[in-house]
C-alpha cells in the first residue's frame, strides 16, 4: 500500500511538472507573440502639426488651413487634405476624428458578432499580430508616417488590442485577411470598362461594385477623399474613417484603380497590404505601364486583381498579382470585365484559380456581366450604373435578392463610375447601389483654394437618379428579410415561414430556415427546406455541400 502511494505521488509530481512546463511554455509563447507583434511608429522629426486645431464652419463642416471636411446633402462625407505625409495624416485625423473613432467602434462590434468568444478574440489578437509582425517593414515610409499621423485621432478605448498606430496599420490589411479567410465572406467585387466602339462617345468608362461587408454600420460613413500629396499626383478615392489605402480611386492624370479579390492559398506571413499597393499606383502612376511596374516592386501576401483604367492609354487592363507571380491581362479589344478570378494565360490555370472557377460565384457573375454588356450596346454612364444595380441572374432569372451570383448583391460598401478623360466620377449613395449617384469633377475640386463657407461640391446637374426599386414592395420585403436574417445570426427567434416568404427565390432563405429547424431537432421540416434550397440557384459549392450533408443527416435522424 505504501508503494502504491509512493508511485501515485511520483505520477502526480510528474504530471505537475509536465503541466508546469506547458504553462511556462504557453506564457513564454504569449510573451514572445506580444514582443514580436508590436509595431514601432516611424521617427518623425517635426510633429508640430499635432498642435494645429480645426475650425468649425457649421455643425458638419470643418477646415484646417486649406484642408476641409464636410457632410454632403447626399449623405456622403467629403474631405480634402494636402501636404507632407505625417502632416496630412494628422490633418485627416483632426478633421474626421469622430468618424475615425466611430469606424473602429463599428469594426470591432462586427468582429465581436462574427467571433463572439472573448478568449478566441484574445488568441486571434496575438495570432494576427504575429502574422502581421513584418507588415510595416513592407510599407513605404511615406504611408507609415501618414498612418502614424492619423493614429493620434484613434480612441484610447482599444489599447488592449494594440497601440493606436499598430491598430490603424493592421486595419489596412483587413481586406487581405478577409479574403484569405474566405469563409468569412467579406469580399466579392465586380468591375468592368468600355472604350472606343463599345462606349457611346468612344471615351473610357469604368464601373465597379465594392462588395466588402463588415456589417451595415461599417458602411454608413463613407468618405469621398481628395488628396494633394507633396509628392506624386493629386487623386480622389472612396474610403472610411482612419483608412488611407485605396480600394477605388482616380488621379488627375485620369488613371483609375479598383481592386478585386482573387482566390488565395493560406498565407504564411504578411507583406504589403493590397490597399497600399493600390494607393501607391494611384499616387505615382500615369499609365498602365507605370502601374504595372509599381505592382511588380511590392510583395503581397494574398492574390488580387487591379483593374487599371488609363486616360493616357485610352483603355483598361488588369494587373493580376499573387504572392509569387505577376501578370498583365489585356483583352486586346474595347471592353474588359473583372470578377474574382484570374484571366491571364499565366495565372488562369493555377490551382487556387481552378478552385475559384469550380466552386465560387465568380464565373456566373462574370457571365451575367458579359450578357448585360452585349445586350446594352454602346455604353454610357447611365448604362454602367444600371449594370451595377442589376439583381438578376443569367437570362434575367430571378435568383433571389442578395444572391452572390448577382452583380448587385445588396451588400456593397460603394459603387463607383469613372470617366477618366473627363476627370469625372460618380459615387453611389445609400442604400447600397440604389441611391443617387452623385458626380464630382476633379478639375473643379482641385482648383478650389480651401473652403471659406460650407457648400456642396458635387455637380448636381450630372446626378444619376435613385433606383425605382426602392419604391417597390419587393424592396420592403427584402428589408424585412434582412431583419429575419439578423435575428437568425444573433440566435434570436425566427419565423421561418415569413423569412422565406419575404425572399422566396433566394436559396439562402431556405438554408437558414433548415438550419434553424435543424438546431431545434425538427428534422422533418428542416429536410423540406433543404430540399427546396436545392431547387434554387445556390451561389457556391461549399454552400451546396452543406445542404446535401444536412439532408443526409436529417434522413438518418428521421
Amino acid at each position: 500500500m505504501a508503494n502504491v502511494r509512493k508511485i501515485g505521488k511520483r505520477l502526480l509530481k510528474a504530471v505537475l511538472y509536465i503541466a508546469g512546463f506547458f504553462a511556462v511554455l504557453l506564457i513564454a509563447l504569449f510573451i514572445y507573440l506580444y514582443i514580436v507583434a508590436r509595431m514601432h511608429p516611424p521617427e518623425v522629426a517635426d510633429k508640430s502639426a499635432l498642435q494645429w486645431e480645426r475650425s468649425r464652419l457649421d455643425p458638419t463642416a470643418f477646415t484646417l488651413g486649406n484642408n476641409w471636411f464636410r457632410k454632403s446633402r447626399s449623405g456622403l462625407y467629403e474631405m480634402y487634405v494636402e501636404g507632407k505625409p505625417f502632416d496630412r495624416g494628422v490633418v485627416y485625423g483632426k478633421l474626421a476624428q469622430e468618424l475615425v473613432q466611430r469606424q473602429e467602434d463599428h469594426f470591432t462590434e462586427q468582429i465581436g458578432k462574427m467571433i463572439p468568444s472573448k478568449s478566441y478574440q484574445h488568441f486571434l489578437k496575438y495570432l494576427i499580430g504575429w502574422f502581421n509582425r513584418h507588415m510595416d517593414e513592407n510599407v513605404p515610409e511615406e504611408y507609415k508616417e501618414e498612418i502614424y499621423g492619423v493614429s493620434f485621432a484613434a480612441s484610447k478605448e482599444y489599447e488592449y488590442i494594440g497601440s493606436n498606430y499598430q491598430r490603424i496599420m493592421n486595419y489596412h490589411a483587413a481586406h487581405d485577411i478577409g479574403h484569405a479567410l474566405q469563409n468569412m465572406a467579406l469580399v466579392g467585387c465586380t468591375s468592368f470598362g468600355t472604350w472606343n466602339g463599345r462606349s457611346a462617345d468612344s471615351s473610357l468608362i469604368i464601373g465597379r461594385n465594392f462588395d466588402f461587408y463588415v456589417g451595415d454600420k461599417f458602411a454608413e460613413d463613407k468618405i469621398v477623399a481628395f488628396y494633394r500629396p507633396d509628392k506624386g499626383y493629386p487623386f480622389m478615392m472612396i474610403t472610411w474613417g482612419g483608412f488611407t489605402g485605396v480600394v477605388s480611386g482616380m488621379n488627375e492624370q485620369g488613371l483609375t484603380v479598383t481592386i478585386n479579390a482573387a482566390k488565395s492559398s493560406m498565407p504564411s506571413g504578411s507583406a504589403t497590404p493590397v490597399s497600399l499597393v493600390a494607393r501607391e499606383i494611384l499616387q505615382y502612376a500615369k499609365n498602365i505601364e507605370e502601374a504595372y511596374a509599381i505592382a511588380g516592386r511590392r510583395k503581397m501576401f494574398v492574390s488580387e486583381s487591379f483593374l487599371i483604367g488609363s486616360a493616357h492609354d485610352n483603355r483598361a487592363a488588369i494587373i493580376e498579382k499573387t504572392p509569387d507571380a505577376l501578370a498583365l491581362y489585356d483583352p486586346k479589344g474595347n471592353e474588359i470585365s473583372c470578377a474574382n478570378h484570374f484571366q491571364s494565360k499565366e495565372l488562369i490555370g493555377s490551382e487556387p484559380n481552378r478552385e475559384q472557377l469550380a466552386g465560387s460565384a465568380s464565373p456566373y457573375r462574370y457571365a451575367r456581366l458579359q450578357e448585360l454588356l452585349e445586350r446594352n450596346g454602346p455604353n454610357t454612364v447611365e448604362k454602367t450604373v444600371a449594370i451595377l444595380r442589376d439583381r438578376k441572374g443569367l437570362h434575367d432569372e430571378d435568383i433571389g435578392m442578395g444572391n452572390e451570383k448577382a452583380l448587385n448583391q445588396l451588400i456593397a460598401h460603394h459603387a463607383i463610375v469613372f470617366q477618366p478623360q473627363q476627370l469625372k466620377v460618380w459615387v453611389s449613395t445609400a442604400p447600397w447601389q440604389l441611391g443617387e449617384f452623385v458626380a464630382y469633377d476633379l478639375k473643379k475640386i482641385f482648383s478650389m483654394k480651401g473652403l471659406q463657407q460650407d457648400h456642396e461640391v458635387y455637380d448636381s446637374a450630372l446626378t444619376v437618379p435613385a433606383d425605382s426599386f426602392l419604391l417597390t414592395q419587393d424592396y420592403r420585403n427584402f428589408t424585412d428579410f434582412r431583419r429575419w436574417k439578423a435575428a437568425f445570426l444573433d440566435k434570436q427567434p425566427v419565423n421561418v415561414e415569413k423569412m422565406v416568404a419575404d425572399n422566396p427565390q433566394y436559396y439562402h432563405a431556405y438554408v437558414m430556415a433548415g438550419d434553424y429547424l435543424y438546431k431545434q431537432r425538427d428534422y422533418r421540416k428542416a429536410k423540406s427546406y433543404y430540399e427546396q434550397a436545392l431547387t434554387k440557384e445556390i451561389a457556391t459549392k461549399p454552400e451546396r455541400d452543406h445542404v446535401v450533408e444536412r439532408l443526409a443527416d436529417c434522413d438518418k435522424r428521421l
